[in-house]
């Protein structure tokens, strides 16, 4: 007994002496967060708006303020983090809330959270009650300190980390220790390497160097660029920097200049310059672009090669701000259109991907997969037609400039009637130019075939043709790819009213029909109508017949498709002529032969994507699994020598249309739903997991094949499953994210887990 009571003295005066210890937030802090709640607390959907991803964002704290709110009719102020406010106090006017100063004789909120999660253990790998929402359209309720206790009565199961296994003792004991220590933030800002200034330099002298031509260049370079998450050539791994305008210039601490978007007026004098992108990087809004000698180059030869002039950069004026065809014509069209397309890949991730992390204004309007391609510079009529070119200028203005609700019908048919005033001019001169043939698409680099899966509200874009062949392929010219971005990116505000939001996303609507329908140039002539009406079934022509312009279903064209189905038979010439540019061959999805498995891989692997294949090209109706199974579940297949690989399956959801704003449900197919097997991580946001030793593969896929109801399909989780409350969930959440940090570094960020579904 004495020695008993000895050993626990030793241990309690231990634990007294490393509670005393001063921990360091960026050595003992920022870990636990990053492991443990990173996961949902970052970007504009984190809950609270807490961003726990860096010292400033923990001593931001929390707000009422809901930044996802499609229904207000006045837009909100702003509330990005290292941009419209600097330190507790400025973000504490501005409405937040401090999670780490205790309160009114109470401990702070952080750590009263922490303590209901800490005390909520749920039962290992067990499903969470019923009663526990834990959707993403659920109401945060952010209480106040004065309001805690109410809410820990009411909410006894919403204890932080929500929802999942929590801390283990010793994260939680530092983590507690830490605020009663006054929560002490040492993080110390991410710091450009030598090298990495050195490039950093070169790029903010060419950026701003003096003359018309120059400043209207960089300008534009600007508003597409400044969502990036850019990396230099040699530079260090994980640093990544942002180009803002800033009121200093190069050589002085950067002084951003926060206007709503970047192009609006920035008000003073101002200079380009690039900063680092502090804090944790999480994959969802991790878009990134590559700076280097070689591009720079590209860039100086692209815009400068020729003898073009500019007398004066234009104003920000609202007229400037919805046309930017009009704004920037003084470059060179050809300049423009071939750097979007040198980074195709970026520019479309920009606008389909992120990083509003919750992008359902823009993502209900395409469907659930699909391919793009692009319409190639010199036989673009935009570029190669400069009469052309001045007739459509003034009718590719975009709305969402003015935000009135009571003008948002007038708005809309304005600006509607434009653009099918535009695309009346567009099939008249494309119908007397010659017909288009292969060598109208563009086939410069890799970005030039790319696919896109979408899992409701957030989308995710890769190089190369994956999956099945899908219902509906675009094909994008330069007007409509410098429309998608500037409706989606550079105009869009998060923060805007309904009207905005509105306005975006039936625009948008447009875009994506003048896409489609630019693809059907390339079918023959009497196939049109039928793709076009099996695209748009049901209300879907209600659509065209209201807002969509009519289609050239005579102009031919030169690519010679025969058979039943020419899209088909186009996908397979594709292919075969394209081949060298498809960055990733799948053998998988569309299996022609014995081996429905990529080449060269482990005999293991082999095996087991023989097996995956067998769950694709088969719609719900037949594989009845399908209605189980969420948007996007990643598949982490052991080895036998302790490897594993990680796939993603995707369904495929189908609708009769995408064409209006709401009832999604009610264009709903199921039965239609199809899966793709893609060999890697494709969502940021995963659904659910399961772990399957490679030796099991064939017996898990059997199991999916044979779960025909959700009983059955329960079993499957039982066996395979990893969830929410599995006791190593964080291990294997985790992994994920490392399996695109070991084929992919520079594209690695941890994932989302507000979408982690409770199977």
């Amino acid at each position: 007994m004495f020695c008993r009571l000895l050993f626990s003295a030793c241990v309690l005066f231990i634990g007294s002496i490393q509670a005393a210890e001063p921990l360091s937030y960026s050595r003992d802090i920022q870990p636990i967060f990053t492991q443990h709640c990173v996961a949902c607390h970052a970007c504009y959907d984190a809950a609270c708006q807490l961003n726990l991803g860096s010292g400033e964002g923990v001593q931001r704290g929390a707000s009422k303020a809901t930044v996802y709110n499609g229904a207000r009719s006045q837009a909100q102020v702003t509330t990005r983090l290292y941009v419209d406010a600097h330190g507790a106090a400025a973000w504490q006017r501005k409405g937040f809330t401090s999670v780490l100063e205790p309160q009114d004789s109470q401990a702070a909120l952080l750590a009263r959270m922490l303590e209901m999660g800490h005390q909520q253990p749920f039962a290992a790998n067990s499903k969470l009650p019923a009663e526990l929402n834990i959707s993403i359209k659920r109401l945060n309720q952010c209480p106040l300190p004065q309001q805690f206790a109410e809410f820990a009565q009411q909410n006894p199961l919403a204890g932080m980390p929500f929802a999942v296994t929590g801390l283990n003792d010793g994260d939680y004991q530092t983590l507690q220790n830490w605020l009663k220590q006054g929560a002490p933030v040492d993080q110390q800002a991410l710091q450009a390497s030598a090298a990495e200034a050195q490039q950093i330099a070169t790029w903010e002298a060419f950026m701003n160097a003096p003359g018309a031509r120059e400043a209207l260049v960089s300008r534009w370079l600007f508003e597409h660029l400044f969502l990036a998450h850019m990396h230099f050539a040699g530079g260090e791994l994980g640093h990544f920097f942002q180009m803002v305008r800033s009121r200093t210039p190069s050589g002085q601490p950067v002084d951003i200049i926060a206007t709503r978007l970047p192009n609006e007026d920035p008000g003073s004098e101002f200079y380009y310059r690039l900063r680092p992108v502090q804090g944790v990087i999480v994959h969802k809004t991790h878009v990134t672009y590559g700076l280097s000698a070689a591009k720079l180059a590209r860039i100086k030869q692209l815009f400068f090669a020729s003898n073009w002039q500019a007398e004066a950069v234009p104003g920000y004026g609202l007229q400037r701000r919805a046309n930017p065809f009009e704004t920037f014509a003084a470059i060179p069209a050809q300049a423009r259109y071939q750097f979007m397309l040198d980074n195709a890949e970026y520019f479309v991730r920009t606008f389909i991907r992120g990083p509003v992390c919750r992008g359902q204004i823009a993502t209900d309007v395409i469907r659930d997969n699909f391919w793009t391609l692009f319409q190639d510079p010199q036989h673009d009529l935009y570029i190669t037609d400069p009469a052309y070119r001045e007739q459509a200028n003034a009718l590719l203005a975009m709305p969402g400039q003015l935000d009135s609700i009571s003008d948002l019908v007038g708005l809309w048919r304005a600006y509607r009637d434009k653009r099918n005033e535009y695309e009346g001019l567009r099939m008249q001169r494309y119908a007397d130019a010659p017909a288009p043939s292969w060598s109208h698409i563009w086939a410069g680099n890799d970005n030039a075939l790319l696919s896109i899966f979408r899992q409701h509200d957030s989308a995710s874009v890769r190089k190369g043709l994956i999956g099945e062949v899908p219902q509906t392929i675009w094909w994008l010219d330069f007007p409509l790819l410098e429309r998608t971005y500037y409706q989606l990116v550079v105009n869009y505000d998060v923060f805007g009213n309904v009207s905005h939001q509105a306005q975006t996303r039936l625009y948008f609507d447009l875009i994506r029909n003048g896409a489609e329908v630019n693809f059907l140039r390339l079918m023959p002539a009497a196939s049109r109508q039928n793709y076009l009406d099996d695209w748009y079934q049901s209300g879907g022509k209600l659509k065209i017949w209201l807002d969509y312009h009519a289609i050239d279903s005579k102009s031919p064209s030169a690519l010679q498709l025969a058979g039943s189905d020419p899209k088909r038979q186009f996908v397979e010439t594709l292919l075969e002529r394209y081949g060298s540019l498809n960055a990733r061959p799948d053998p998988i999805n569309r299996c022609s032969g014995a081996h429905c498995h990529r080449p060269g891989i482990d005999a293991e692997l082999q095996r087991a994507e023989q097996s995956l294949s067998r769950l694709t090209a088969k719609p719900a109706g037949a594989l009845k699994v399908i209605d189980q199974l969420p948007e996007a579940t990643l598949l982490r297949v052991e080895m036998a020598d302790g490897q594993r690989e990680v796939y993603s399956l995707l369904r495929n959801r189908a609708h009769s249309n995408v064409a209006f704003m709401l009832g999604e449900e009610l264009r709903y197919q199921p039965a239609l739903d199809t899966l793709t097997v893609y060999p890697g991580v494709l969502s940021s946001y995963p659904n659910f997991i399961f772990n399957i030793p490679a030796a099991q593969v064939a017996e898990f896929v059997t199991a999916l094949e044979q779960a025909r109801d959700a009983p059955a399909f329960e079993q499957v989780v039982e066996r395979w499953g990893i969830r929410r409350t599995h006791p190593q969930f964080w291990r294997f959440f985790h992994d994920m994210a490392a399996a695109i940090q070991q084929t992919e570094p520079i594209e690695a960020g941890v994932l989302d887990m507000n979408r982690y579904e409770n199977l």
